[in-house]
C-alpha cells in the first residue's frame, strides 16, 4: 500500500510536469507569448526608483540627462545621456545650475553642448538586452565602465527599446532595429558626432540589435562604418538560443527537444523573431572588406554565463574570421590556426585576434563575469579603449 501511495503521487506530479511543459510550448507558438518571453520588456526592475531622477542610480546632479529620441515612425524613446566624470567636474558649476530631471529640449542643455562642440569627444550608444529599463540591474556600472578609460572625452547614449520603460510601442526585431537606427541617426545629425567616434555597444539581445545596425549602414550605398563593435554575451540566433538556454542555468526551456531534430524543426517555424546574427556579422564583414573599409569587432563572453552558453561567441567569431578570409583558406585550417594564435591568459581567460589589412576581429573568453557583471569589469573600459585608440592613433 506504502508503495502504491507513492508511485500514486510520482506519476502524478509526472503528469503534472509533462501537461504544464505541453502548455508551455502551445504558449510559445503564439505571437504576444513570445514578445513578452524573448524581451521581457514589462519587467522593470528598477525598484520603484524615477529614471527621470537619475541621482537616485548613483549619479552625480545633471551628469545624466533623461530625455526623448523620436523614431522614423513617430514614436518615442527614452534615452538618457551621460557625461564622462572628469568632463563633469570641470564643467560642474554650470551643470548644477541648470535644473535637473527630464528634459523638453536636450540640444539646449550644458551636456549636449559639451558633447556637440568638442572635437575630439567620442560616443558610445549602448544597446541593453532583455528586460528592465535603461536603469536597471548592471547597466549603471556598465556606463561607467565605458567612459572610465578616457573621464574626459568619452559620453554614453542609452535608450529604452519600444515598449520598454517608458518608451513607447510593442517590442519586434523590425522595430528594435528602426529605434537603434533613429538612435544614430540623432547622433549624426542633430548630434553631429561623425561615425569614426562613434562606437556600438551591445550586450545580451543588444548585441543582436548591435549588428543589424552596423550591418545596416554599411550596406548603404555609400557605407557608414563606425569605430567598432563591442558584443557582450552575443548568441548565433533566436533558434540556436532556445536549443541551449536554462532558466538560471538549471532548468531547460526547449534544450530536450533538441535532440528530436524533426519536432524542434517543426517549433522553429513559429519563431517570429529570429535575430539571426550568425548571417548579420558575416555580411557586415564581407561588407566592409569588399568597401575596403576599417572595421573593428570584439566580442565578449564569460565561461560561467548561465543564460547564453560561451560557445555562442565562438560560433560568431569563426564566422567573422571566415568572411574576412578571401583566399580561400579551408574551415579546419582557420581553426587550428585560431588555436595556435590563442593567447592564454590564465584565470582571466583567454584572447584570440584575427587581423586584415582592413579588419581587426577579436575574441575575449573570460573565465568569469556570469552575463551581467562582465558589464561593469575593466575589460569593458579596455575594449573601448582599445576600438577607440585603433580608429585613431592621434586621439588621447
Amino acid at each position: 500500500m506504502w508503495v502504491y501511495t507513492h508511485v500514486k503521487y510520482a506519476s502524478s506530479a509526472v503528469s503534472l510536469v509533462a501537461g504544464s511543459y505541453a502548455c508551455l510550448l502551445i504558449l510559445l507558438t503564439t505571437a504576444t507569448f513570445q514578445v513578452h518571453i524573448v524581451y521581457l520588456h514589462k519587467i522593470q526592475v528598477t525598484w520603484f526608483k524615477d529614471l527621470n531622477t537619475p541621482e537616485s542610480f548613483g549619479f552625480l546632479r545633471n551628469q545624466v540627462t533623461p530625455f526623448t529620441i523620436e523614431t522614423s515612425e513617430g514614436g518615442k524613446l527614452y534615452a538618457w545621456h551621460l557625461l564622462p566624470t572628469e568632463l563633469y567636474r570641470q564643467h560642474e558649476s554650470q551643470l548644477i545650475a541648470e535644473p535637473s530631471g527630464f528634459s523638453t529640449d536636450f540640444t539646449s542643455r550644458v551636456a549636449f553642448k559639451l558633447l556637440r562642440h568638442d572635437p575630439d569627444a567620442r560616443l558610445v550608444i549602448h544597446m541593453h538586452g532583455a528586460a528592465g529599463t535603461v536603469g536597471s540591474g548592471y547597466r549603471v556600472p556598465n556606463y561607467r565602465a565605458l567612459s572610465a578609460g578616457e573621464p574626459r572625452k568619452i559620453h554614453v547614449l542609452t535608450f529604452d527599446y519600444r515598449g520598454f520603460g517608458h518608451s513607447s510601442g510593442i517590442p519586434s526585431e523590425h522595430g528594435l532595429i528602426l529605434d537603434a537606427i533613429s538612435v544614430v541617426e540623432w547622433a549624426i545629425s542633430t548630434a553631429g558626432i561623425p561615425p569614426s567616434r562613434i562606437l556600438i555597444f551591445g550586450q545580451s539581445i543588444g548585441t543582436a540589435v548591435a549588428l543589424a545596425v552596423s550591418e545596416h549602414f554599411a550596406l548603404q550605398s555609400r557605407p557608414v562604418v563606425f569605430a567598432g563593435a563591442v558584443l557582450v554575451a552575443p548568441f548565433v540566433d533566436v533558434a540556436t538560443l532556445v536549443a541551449t538556454y536554462s532558466v538560471a542555468g538549471v532548468v531547460p526551456v526547449l534544450s530536450p527537444l533538441a535532440r528530436f531534430p524533426r519536432v524542434f524543426a517543426y517549433l522553429r517555424t513559429f519563431i517570429r523573431d529570429e535575430w539571426s546574427s550568425h548571417e548579420r556579422i558575416t555580411r557586415y564583414v564581407r561588407a566592409n572588406e569588399q568597401n575596403n573599409e576599417k572595421y573593428q569587432v570584439t566580442l565578449i563572453h564569460a565561461q560561467d554565463d548561465w543564460d547564453i552558453p560561451w560557445q555562442h561567441t565562438e560560433t560568431l567569431f569563426q564566422l567573422a574570421v571566415e568572411a574576412a578570409t578571401t583566399d580561400g583558406v579551408k574551415r579546419d585550417d582557420l581553426l587550428e590556426q585560431n588555436v595556435t594564435s590563442k593567447v592564454d591568459l590564465g584565470a582571466a581567460g583567454s584572447v584570440v585576434e584575427q587581423r586584415t589589412e582592413i579588419g581587426i576581429i577579436r575574441e575575449e573568453i573570460l573565465r568569469t563575469g556570469l552575463h551581467d557583471v562582465i558589464m561593469g569589469n575593466p575589460v569593458i573600459s579596455l575594449a573601448v579603449m582599445r576600438i577607440f585608440a585603433a580608429a585613431d592613433p592621434l586621439w588621447k
